[in-house]
This record gives structure tokens, C-alpha cells and sequence, in this order.
């Protein structure tokens, strides 16, 4: 299969702040990691709270500047093509605020906007299970509606690659295998997903191969079955 993501010894260092401890060498969030995603499959990056799995992800979408190493996405380089990468992908972030009175339909009309595409927000509503939802505002939604709204949203441009940052934390066991389900239907239209997660069951679930990662090293990348065994 072709790669459609190439990360070569990735590194991030955060320095320290200017009036607290002694500086030394900074805080290493992601430490020298090295992986490929394939296309069309479900790439799952797992790991605690504070493995680097967030930061590497926001590098290679072009969110944060990495240290040091080379990331290509679709072919491009992360620091030197950055707005032509952001066109052709679709981020999920772990958090996301919108405007509080707006309805779906029309963030979804918006967003379709700063990408200068046409979007039928009916048909991603319905694509995503709130069609009857088009008229409300977010903040009336529950917590797994409002997931697959995010979710929805980072497909206003139809991307070749989806970005999922932990998205299922926090939901109900009904509302997480609902957003499951959306991911696998996701996929199966060849969209090439990447997600976070520190829930085994779910990467085992859905990724065709898992990394797992912690204090910012990537300790073994396999599919889940033999990664389980």
C-alpha cells in the first residue's frame, strides 16, 4: 500500500518556563518517533495522558512546528506546504467551541465557506445521525451528539485523510459505539483515518495497526490482535 503519512525521527521540545525551574533542555514531548499510515486504513496512536499522542498529531497537521525530524503528508512537506495539507485533510480536535447561536446547518454552510466548497448540510447531517438536528444549536446537543457534529465538521471539504483526537472520551458506552460505527462508515467510503485514544478495546475495535506510545517514544507498532497476544 502507499503511505500516505511519513513521520522520520520526529522530535518536539517545549522550553521551559522563563521563571520557573532551572531551564536544562526543556520538556521533550515527542522523542525521535518514526511511523507510516497507509492509505485507506485506520491508523491508532494509543497511550496515557501526556504520551505526545495530541503533539504528534497537531505536527503533522500543521498545528505546532516540530523540533526537529521531517513529516510528509500526501507527498507534502508539514513546514514547507502546510496550507495545501490543511485543504485536503479534515482534524477532529479534542475540544471545540462554536459560535453559541448558530445552528448546525449554518456552521456547517460556514465552515464549508473558508474552504470555498458548497456543503449540503442535510446530507452530512444525515450522514452522521442528527438530520433532525439541522435547525438546533450545539450547546442543546448531548455529549455524543455533539462528537459526531465535530466529526461532521472536518468533513465539509471531503478529505483524503481524518484526523480523530481521543473521540470518545467522556461519552457513555451507547454513544461511544455509536461514534465507532461512524468511523468504521468513514473509512469504508476510503477515507484514511488517523486517532488517539488510551482505550485498548477501541483501537482493538477499529485500527487496522496501533502505535503505542508513552513519555513521547513509540514502543511498538502492530495490528491490535497480535499486539493483544
Amino acid at each position: 500500500m502507499e503511505n500516505v503519512i511519513e513521520v522520520h525521527n520526529l522530535e518536539k521540545v517545549y522550553a521551559r518556563a522563563r521563571f520557573g525551574p532551572a531551564s536544562g533542555q526543556g520538556v521533550r514531548a515527542v522523542n525521535g518517533i518514526s511511523f507510516a499510515v497507509r492509505t485507506g486504513e485506520i491508523f491508532g496512536i494509543l497511550g496515557p495522558n501526556g504520551a505526545g499522542k495530541t503533539t504528534t498529531l497537531e505536527i503533522i497537521e500543521g498545528l505546532k512546528k516540530q523540533t526537529s525530524g521531517k513529516v510528509l503528508v500526501l507527498g507534502m512537506d508539514n513546514r514547507a506546504e502546510a496550507d495545501a495539507i490543511k485543504r485536503r485533510i479534515g482534524v477532529q480536535l479534542q475540544s471545540s467551541e462554536y459560535l453559541p447561536s448558530v445552528t448546525l446547518a449554518e456552521l456547517l454552510q460556514l465552515f464549508g465557506s473558508l474552504y470555498h466548497v458548497s456543503v449540503n448540510p442535510a446530507e452530512l447531517l444525515s450522514f452522521v445521525g442528527l438530520e433532525e438536528k439541522s435547525g438546533e444549536l450545539v450547546k442543546n446537543l448531548s455529549g455524543g451528539q455533539k462528537q459526531r457534529f465535530s466529526i461532521a465538521s472536518s468533513l465539509v471539504n471531503t478529505p483524503d485523510i481524518l484526523f480523530l483526537d481521543e473521540p470518545t472520551t467522556g461519552l457513555d458506552p451507547k454513544a461511544r459505539r455509536d461514534v465507532w460505527e461512524l468511523i468504521r462508515s468513514i473509512n469504508a467510503k476510503g477515507v484514511t483515518i488517523v486517532l488517539t485514544t488510551h482505550y485498548m478495546e477501541e483501537a482493538e475495535y477499529l485500527c487496522s495497526r496501533v502505535a503505542i506510545i508513552d513519555h513521547g517514544s513509540i514502543l511498538k507498532i502492530d495490528e491490535p490482535k497480535r499486539l493483544v497476544n
